[in-house]
């Protein structure tokens, strides 16, 4: 392996030691269903996310809450005695690819026959740490900032 190729391997070692991720593959249902309740948890926090998925009625609810929860353990593996509390974590990125097709045939009229998609999934879900404190500094520059106005 070449020194450039070792640099590059390292480095994508090193980022994905603060990614925190799980993947759900072969998930059969289509993934536009899927893509409903996925919709709902982008961006939320943990415990929000989690509440919603526990009380949703979609089919695809209760696999998404056991992929987040999946999520949350891979978090906890990488951060050893860190509260989850203190983390802020919330649902950076989740999207939902489509998996594999199990094409069957309906008897149709005259001889004929329909073709039925059985459609599947793939998904991906990616954990981020809100920084609380780096959040707060912006409101305090625009308050101060709409003060220089008034005056």
């Amino acid at each position: 392996m070449g020194s450039r190729k070792r640099i590059r391997a390292e480095k994508i070692k090193e980022q994905k030691k603060t990614l925190y991720m799980a993947k759900l593959n072969n998930n059969p249902t289509s993934p536009r269903k899927t893509r409903y309740t996925a919709d709902l948890i982008r961006g939320l926090d943990v415990d929000k996310a989690l509440a919603v998925l526990q009380y949703g009625h979609r089919e695809a609810a209760p696999k998404l809450h056991k992929l987040l929860r999946s999520a949350i353990a891979n978090w906890q593996n990488k951060n050893e005695g860190v509260r989850m509390e203190d983390a802020h974590l919330y649902v950076k990125e989740i999207f939902v690819d489509g998996g594999a097709q199990l094409k069957r045939l309906r008897p149709a009229p005259q001889g004929r026959g329909y073709r039925i998609r059985k459609r599947s999934n793939h998904v991906t879900l990616v954990l981020g740490s809100r920084d609380l404190t780096a959040q707060a500094e912006p409101k305090k520059k625009n308050v101060e900032k709409a003060e220089a106005e008034n005056k």
